[in-house]
């Protein structure tokens, strides 16, 4: 299952990496995250080394530690998404080469995050030549502001580029999505593409308008809800749960998501360790906006 994109499908938490003080990261604790993922939450795949992981201070060995363990510890069960942050193909073919023989069913890639926006033929071109260079299906993480792609042009890539296999539509642009899963439907390549949701906000109207699940920060704050939502298909609970999602969502939106994000866990009981300098932890006023939001969920195994 975990080689073939196919099966991603689901809730696919990307998950923090648990620094330590020192900087250096935590295995036991990333390995016990992949473990409670698994078993208490029953997620439906794992992602790494996004931006929730802060995979843009992550070096090619780090990457590369932190993908090989969470494939030992997932056993084949769930499908595991590699994240690529990187600012030109060689660097993105050469880092994902690193974990081409640890059995990940796709790549997540950035456009790239510098301060120039390559053009709509070059983004074309940069996206099959990672796909082409690697053999791993690609799904573009479509969530740089200044260097944002269109539907159509998402759409180009996915119909003239094969080994782009989806999209992970991010940037709190619901109407991108919804017409991504629109133009990809009437360009007949729907049913071979994965689209996912990383709108956090708005996962419950994600899944009614049809995405093939979520990769999203809220899925690592309160995991268990958000398989209960997608597990919950339409109705009033998954109304009632998406309003708790998103006040929770609410309170862990800003600059240090990540960290947050951490907090939340913390809530839980579940380890996710320090931010990598420069990013700051949550301030004492964001945790108990936190505190707050994650009470809503009644004790702390139901979050």
């Amino acid at each position: 299952m975990a080689n073939n994109y196919e099966h991603i499908r689901g809730i696919i938490p990307p998950l923090v990496t648990p620094f330590g003080a020192d900087g250096t990261i935590d295995e036991q604790a990333h390995r016990a995250e992949v473990r409670f993922m698994m078993e208490r939450a029953r997620v439906h795949g794992l992602a790494v080394c996004g931006s929730t992981g802060e995979g843009h201070t992550l070096s090619t060995e780090e990457t590369r530690r932190l993908v090989g363990w969470t494939v030992e510890e997932v056993r084949g069960r769930v499908p595991v998404i590699a994240g690529i942050i990187t600012d030109c193909t060689q660097l993105a073919i050469d880092r994902a080469r690193a974990v081409a023989d640890l059995g990940v069913a796709a790549l997540q890639v950035t456009p790239v995050h510098y301060v120039f926006r390559p053009d709509d033929d070059a983004m074309v071109r940069h996206f099959a030549a990672i796909a082409d260079g690697t053999g791993i299906p690609v799904i573009i993480y479509n969530v740089v502001p200044w260097s944002y792609l269109l539907p159509p042009l998402l759409v180009r890539i996915l119909r003239d580029a094969p080994g782009v296999v989806g999209v992970k539509q991010s940037a709190s642009d619901m109407k991108a999505l919804a017409d991504l899963l629109l133009l990809s439907e009437e360009a007949g390549i729907r049913s071979r593409v994965r689209i996912l949701s990383a709108v956090d906000a708005l996962l419950y109207p994600s899944f009614r308008l049809g995405s093939d699940g979520a990769v999203a920060a809220i899925l690592s704050a309160g995991p268990e809800a958000c398989v209960a939502l997608w597990n919950f298909g339409d109705g009033p609970d998954a109304l009632a749960l998406h309003k708790k999602l998103l006040r929770l969502w609410n309170a862990i939106d800003a600059h240090n998501l990540p960290a947050n994000v951490r907090e939340a866990m913390r809530l839980q009981g579940r380890e996710g360790g320090l931010p990598r300098p420069p990013m700051s932890p949550s301030s004492a006023a964001q945790a108990e906006k936190i505190r707050t939001a994650m009470a809503a969920f009644g004790p702390k195994s139901e979050a």
